[in-house]
């Protein structure tokens, strides 16, 4: 991993509603390849972070960047050929197949010079085949579950090939076999991951974790450095410790309400 070029980077990042300030002052780099997790209490900026991170909000202070290049100055084609993202509360509509939804994720690399090929069509279908959902492919949208939509969202944007991924909360909606496959899949992408996660034993698989606490960057490291039981208690009010699991070693927190 080299550390010395941040693939996604941000500097004094804030945001204001009004006389809310819902981000203040973030500084981030996400390094070549890394799942950089995103954890935080509700309300702590975690969805409006990566909006900002993909351009979809304009910050009212500093400054995002792709390979050192300012989002400001770049194009939202060009940003979507770079950078895919998973909203948390993202929608399709009703009457359009599942194939066609994964298929608007080639959307930037289309033109009247570049019309659809079979790679494009190759391209999706690897999508659906990522997130297990090749058996829905001939299915509406208006007929899939929660979990079913979710997957979908997931595969539209692996089928954009974007060298950096934001999710987030993407274990939404999906039973708990589906969950780990996808945090499984995402930690095994070649891109640069950033994923916003609520179950912290989850986000101890992320390369490192940054955590949010009212708008403010509270800690950024790997997960055993970071998420200390002194940290798990200011910043999300619950004691906690670390369980050895027998099986492989793997530490697991234990978390209890005062």
């Amino acid at each position: 991993m080299n550390e010395a070029i941040p693939v996604l980077s941000c500097s004094d990042l804030s945001y204001c509603v009004g006389a809310a300030q819902l981000l203040q002052g973030i500084n981030l780099n996400a390094l070549p390849g890394e799942t950089l997790g995103i954890i935080g209490p509700n309300g702590s900026g975690k969805s409006t972070l990566l909006k900002l991170l993909a351009n979809l909000r304009v910050p009212s202070r500093g400054e995002a960047f792709i390979h050192g290049q300012p989002l400001r100055k770049m194009s939202q084609r060009t940003i979507a050929q770079q950078l895919a993202v998973v909203e948390q509360h993202a929608d399709t509509h009703d009457g359009i197949g599942v194939f066609d939804a994964v298929a608007l994720g080639r959307t930037p690399w289309l033109s009247a010079l570049c019309p659809w090929s079979g790679n494009d069509t190759a391209i999706v279908e690897q999508a659906l085949i990522d997130v297990d959902a090749t058996h829905l492919r001939s299915r509406t949208w208006r007929s899939l579950s929660g979990g079913e939509r979710q997957r979908v969202h997931i595969a539209r944007a692996l089928a954009q090939r974007p060298q950096i991924l934001l999710l987030d909360e993407p274990t939404n909606h999906l039973d708990i076999q589906h969950q780990l496959a996808i945090l499984k899949m995402v930690k095994a992408l070649p891109l640069t991951t950033l994923i916003a996660l609520h179950d912290l034993n989850q986000a101890l698989s992320c390369d490192r974790l940054a955590i949010l606490e009212r708008g403010r960057l509270m800690a950024l490291g790997s997960p055993l450095e970071v998420l200390t039981p002194q940290r798990l208690e200011a910043t999300f009010g619950v004691q906690a410790h670390y369980l050895t699991d027998p099986f492989d070693g793997a530490q697991i927190l234990r978390m209890r309400p005062f």
